[in-house]
């Protein structure tokens, strides 16, 4: 089906659109999977006598892809099209995955891991343009907050399912978990997506969007900014409610399971609230400073030990922290345009990943040296910093 010539998202019926939406969490949930589901793996690779060092090396590996390819998949997406991407990546990831599963070599299941995240990557940026290109403005937030849960779904799945595998049956078995699902997300889009329409011809559609207008780089920022608050709850929130409140490992990792689960449903309601408003910067704007009072105030409960408001406030910031990253995602790709929201939403990624890299080893430093309240305050004045950042609206989110 070729709609490249047709100019509403009224060109598919109400089911198709949603199947597609369905489809393109199901493909991103895949990837996250394999990229953050390998370091599920950690526990078996030790156990069967490789240093914590070499192993963490490998589990990065997927990651390292992912994050050296982002921009150029988006670059890939803006000339072919999202469903041929769609389908190349998560094929990639699926043969990459099962060759992994079969090689002895540890530099060999290196290479292979990089290269099952660089196809991982693909999904990232496609999956967010069908919805953005296949939806109508007033329904695109709520849309694209159903499809931001698909890490958290990724994540869950690869705690559940990877690290039980490798136990029972070993690490190739573990590692063909994701490659099968990325097998079948290649399968389903190739025959499920069908590419949004663009307008024709090389009118201001064509145009860079970076060009003399600061807009994108401004919310690439804020999202940089943004993810360092999230970031410092993921990673450190099991250790502090373990080390410093006095939970069991259970019973923290319980609470963070929640959190999780919370955090996707934040993303749904962010989306739903800018479709009501029309705006997608305007509660950006209002998520970055939700979430410098809710870090600062986290912060001052873990300096303070008061212990009866930190859980609450753990709960509010874990929620409140992810709400920015449908709405800025929707916000790019509706300004970037058809032509240039590929790129757009690699850069986007790219400047995210980077940072959520650099917050375990910076804040754990941090976190030695002053504490986790201390720490929580400096996500909180990151957060505050984004807000007078964030642009106004100047451009209609059609």
């Amino acid at each position: 089906m070729n709609t490249r010539g047709v100019s509403t998202t009224e060109a598919i019926g109400t089911t198709r659109r949603w199947s597609m939406l369905g489809l393109g969490v199901f493909a991103q949930a895949a990837s996250a999977v394999f990229i953050h589901g390998t370091p599920f793996l950690l526990p078996a690779l030790t156990d069967r006598g490789m240093s914590l060092p070499t192993a963490g090396l490998l589990v990065a590996m997927p990651t390292v892809g992912l994050v050296c390819t982002l921009i150029a998949w988006g670059y890939v997406m803006d000339h072919i099209g999202e469903r041929k991407v769609l389908v190349a990546g998560p094929l990639i990831t699926c043969v990459a995955g099962i060759a992994a599963a079969c090689t002895t070599n540890n530099v060999a299941l290196g290479a292979l891991l990089f290269l099952g995240g660089a196809g991982a990557a693909s999904t990232n940026g496609a999956s967010g343009r069908v919805i953005v290109g296949w939806f109508p403005v007033h329904r695109r937030g709520f849309a694209m907050g159903i499809r931001q849960t698909a890490q958290p779904l990724g994540v869950g799945i690869g705690a559940l399912a990877i690290p039980a595998v490798a136990a029972a049956h070993g690490v190739s078995a573990a590692i063909l978990v994701p490659a099968i699902m990325a097998g079948v997300a290649a399968v389903a889009c190739l025959f499920g997506i069908v590419d949004p329409p663009r307008p024709g011809g090389k009118g201001v559609d064509r145009a860079n969007p970076y060009r003399g207008d600061s807009t994108l780089w401004r919310i690439h920022g804020v999202s940089v900014l943004l993810c360092v608050p999230q970031g410092v709850v993921w990673t450190f929130a099991l250790l502090w409610i373990h080390r410093d409140i006095g939970w069991s490992i259970a019973a923290a990792g319980a609470l963070v399971t929640v959190t999780q689960l919370l955090g996707a449903a934040g993303r749904i309601g962010a989306g739903a609230w800018s479709d009501r408003v029309g705006s997608r910067l305007g509660p950006l704007r209002q998520v970055a400073i939700a979430a410098a009072i809710s870090m600062a105030a986290l912060g001052v409960a873990a300096a303070t030990q008061w212990w009866w408001a930190a859980i609450p406030l753990l709960l509010a910031a874990s929620v409140i922290t992810v709400s920015d990253n449908g709405l800025a995602f929707t916000a790019v790709a509706e300004i970037a345009g058809p032509y240039w929201s590929g790129r757009g939403l690699g850069i986007q990624n790219t400047g995210q990943n980077l940072a959520m890299a650099a917050i375990p080893p910076v804040f754990g430093a941090l976190i030695v040296t002053t504490g986790f309240g201390a720490a929580y305050l400096v996500a909180a004045a990151l957060a505050l910093a984004a807000v007078p950042l964030v642009p106004r609206d100047r451009r209609s989110a059609g």
